[in-house]
């Protein structure tokens, strides 16, 4: 099968099957698709979509992002993990502030330079938005690659990727760079699964060597699993009417600059630290722990309930904790198991207010 012809096969697919209406495909501009583009990593367009439609309704433009702070951008942010990419989208508008008057830089060793994207990525926001001649190699393209070619090895492997990348420049067609693309991230997503492929429909399965051999679970090969690491958290959670005491985490790398219950390793440091903050509480209350699990270990979470009598018990004085307000919650970035404890309060609220209305 000659190079033409499989870039002419793909992007015959993408006419009659390819995604084009989703969101950032709509009026789009380098803008949007840069957005979408960072959320997209490593993240599922299915969970992407509602966060991009809310994201571009309070941050329309760059501008509104550097008229804005962190803390907002995390606000919107929270619960779709991965919260450098929301700490890069703010370093990233500033610096298209400083040196490119505002405005996202269409040169490839421009937007290269921002924080959080590689070649790919450039390549994409490019190709996507200006259809520029710039080829991509996500984890969905290096799958079909790999198996077409029957290329034996992982896809971390970096001789592979060099490999790989050879091989895209070659097939990507100089017009309808940014279809194609779309067309290749389309075939993966949809048809060459990781699991279960669906070859039979598949557009390259002709020529394909995975499909030839029938042995789709060869390419790539797989790593073998490690034991996912366990790590403890105790959570102390200091309610007073329908308030939750949070800090601002400046020090951890762990949810850096989101706002957290605060948090201790083990249940001695957890317990010692409301004496030493001098709580007046005569009763703590556990909450069933529950765990969280990250893409590198299992966080387990053990949550110690504190409710105030009074607010004179307990006050922290300095710039990073606050006391988050239920009825009219705070713009403020908050880690999914800290939203997770608060929407059980939330919920036991309004089990209250319907008991006291019968």
């Amino acid at each position: 099968m000659t190079i033409y012809f499989f870039s002419q096969l793909v992007l015959n697919w993408y006419h009659e099957n390819g995604r084009k209406n989703l969101p950032w495909q709509i009026n789009k501009t380098l803008y949007t698709v840069w957005i979408s583009e960072i959320m997209l990593q490593q993240t599922k367009v299915k969970s992407v979509i509602p966060y991009f439609k809310k994201f571009i309704l309070n941050f329309p433009n760059i501008k509104s992002i550097n008229d804005s702070n962190v803390d907002k951008i995390l606000h919107l942010w929270s619960g779709l993990g991965y919260y450098s990419r929301a700490r890069n989208i703010y370093k990233s508008a500033q610096i298209i502030k400083k040196k490119h008057q505002g405005i996202f830089p269409s040169h490839f060793s421009d937007v290269i330079k921002l924080p959080g994207i590689g070649r790919s990525t450039a390549g994409a926001i490019l190709s996507l938005s200006l259809n520029f001649f710039y080829p991509i190699l996500d984890g969905n393209v290096k799958r079909i690659l790999i198996r077409y070619n029957g290329i034996i090895g992982y896809l971390q492997d970096r001789t592979i990727e060099k490999t790989l990348w050879n091989i895209i420049k070659i097939i990507t067609p100089v017009h309808n760079t940014g279809k194609f693309n779309q067309a290749m991230m389309d075939i993966g997503s949809k048809i060459c699964l990781p699991k279960q492929p669906k070859c039979n429909v598949c557009p390259l399965n002709q020529k394909c060597i995975a499909r030839l051999e029938e042995n789709w679970e060869k390419y790539p090969i797989k790593k073998i699993k490690k034991t996912c690491p366990k790590r403890i958290s105790w959570f102390i959670i200091i309610e007073f009417k329908n308030t939750f005491w949070v800090e601002k985490n400046i020090t951890n790398k762990l949810w850096n600059n989101l706002f957290c219950f605060p948090r201790f390793d083990n249940e001695i440091l957890a317990l010692n630290w409301i004496k030493e903050k001098k709580i007046n509480t005569k009763k703590n209350e556990k909450i069933t722990p529950f765990s969280h699990t990250f893409s590198h270990f299992i966080l387990d979470i053990h949550p110690i309930l504190i409710k105030l009598s009074c607010m004179s018990n307990f006050y922290e004085k300095n710039n990073i904790g606050l006391w988050y307000n239920l009825q009219n919650p705070q713009n403020i970035g908050l880690p999914r198991p800290v939203q997770k404890i608060i929407e059980m309060f939330k919920k036991n609220a309004l089990k209250r207010k319907e008991y006291e209305k019968q």
